[in-house]
């Protein structure tokens, strides 16, 4: 699609034309990007018909951006450091985009923490757009949208896009799965933290950052020094050439930011250059398309009538005990087959 046509669709009641996004975010418009954000964010089925139509007409203008993963237990100064870094990638005329992935209520839905409260200078910067998102209570640490925002974020021009995740737990490597580059922030005290972080996060990290070493700059060097320890032996078996560095910083002076922005170049021409990255980003749209299967045939389940007597009877003999759920899963999607076009052709 040319810069000059048009979205061939209906925005819902409330939205600004889909094709007034469209030009609205292609120009890098904040009032048109948060709208159409806010549009494919939205969970109703009016409004992820429209969603879609809007991301396609977008795909030619993504894809661009350097996408970076940041990560970290509870109290490590995530958002501190993320504003410092954001506000130095500006002075170097990058322009930042910031998805900070917030715990949601379990009774609204909403963002519980709101991190644009926490990053006030680069939320008001030029050329910054700071946007807190609730996970929903999906796991992962990131929101079920997170992607498709990140596509909006390209399509306006931001270069840099960083998705900061709720704090590392059971399924925090799921960020790894939609960035280049994903990067661990730890404490002083890492040497004991490294007991109670997955093995998979470490894995999957490809820069370390030991913040708040201005505090304890001794404690902040033998943390580093037990991390590369730690990365020896982890990654002894694995083939890939990048060495992941392991950086001391001090969020709140600034001090080693600068050092990190660094590491995120050397990292972004590695995967170019070894063709990692073109390989990581096929296998983010492999698990993209997987992930939209399930979450259409989950949406067949709750919303086609053709299935919602034998809906019923399934959910009974499950909750009765009766049949497993595996089971019940298998014989729904049987039924529904059985009654397609293309099963009525081949029989």
């Amino acid at each position: 699609m040319s810069a000059d046509e048009t979205v061939v669709a209906e925005a819902p009641p409330g939205f600004p034309s889909l094709d007034a996004l469209r030009t609205g975010v292609l120009a890098g418009d904040r009032i048109m990007l948060a709208r159409a954000i806010t549009l494919v964010e939205s969970r109703h089925p009016a409004h992820r018909q429209a969603a879609e139509a809007l991301l396609a007409s977008l795909l030619p203008h993504v894809g661009k951006a350097h996408r970076i993963g940041i990560s970290g237990v509870p109290g490590v100064g995530k958002s501190t450091f993320i504003e410092a870094l954001g506000l130095k990638l500006l002075e170097a005329d990058h322009r930042v985009m910031v998805l900070a992935i917030d715990p949601s209520s379990e009774l609204s839905g909403g963002a519980i923490l709101g991190d644009k409260t926490r990053m006030t200078r680069l939320a008001a910067a030029e050329g910054a757009f700071v946007r807190p998102t609730a996970s929903a209570g999906r796991l992962g640490g990131v929101a079920a949208a997170t992607r498709d925002v990140m596509l909006l974020g390209e399509a306006a021009g931001f270069d840099r896009i960083i998705v900061e995740t709720v704090g590392t737990g059971q399924s925090e490597t799921e960020v790894a799965d939609l960035v280049d580059s994903f990067m661990l922030l730890l404490l002083p005290s890492a040497g004991d933290e490294l007991q109670g972080i997955k093995k998979g996060v470490m894995e999957h990290a490809d820069i370390f950052v030991v913040n708040k070493a201005d505090r304890h700059p001794q404690a902040a060097k033998t943390a580093a020094r037990d991390i590369k320890a730690a990365l020896r032996i982890l990654r002894a078996g694995m083939r890939d050439s990048w060495v992941p560095p392991v950086l001391t910083v001090s969020a709140l002076t600034g001090e080693g930011i600068a050092e990190v922005i660094a590491a995120l170049d050397r990292h972004r021409a590695w995967l170019i250059e070894s063709g990692e990255g073109e390989s990581r980003r096929r296998a983010q749209r492999r698990r993209w398309l997987r992930e939209a299967i399930t979450e259409a045939l989950a949406e067949l389940w709750d919303r086609d009538p053709q299935l919602a007597d034998e809906r019923a009877r399934l959910e009974e003999e499950v909750v009765a005990g009766r049949i497993l759920p595996r089971r019940a899963a298998r014989e729904l999607v049987a039924r529904r087959l059985a009654g397609s076009p293309a099963a009525v052709r081949d029989k």
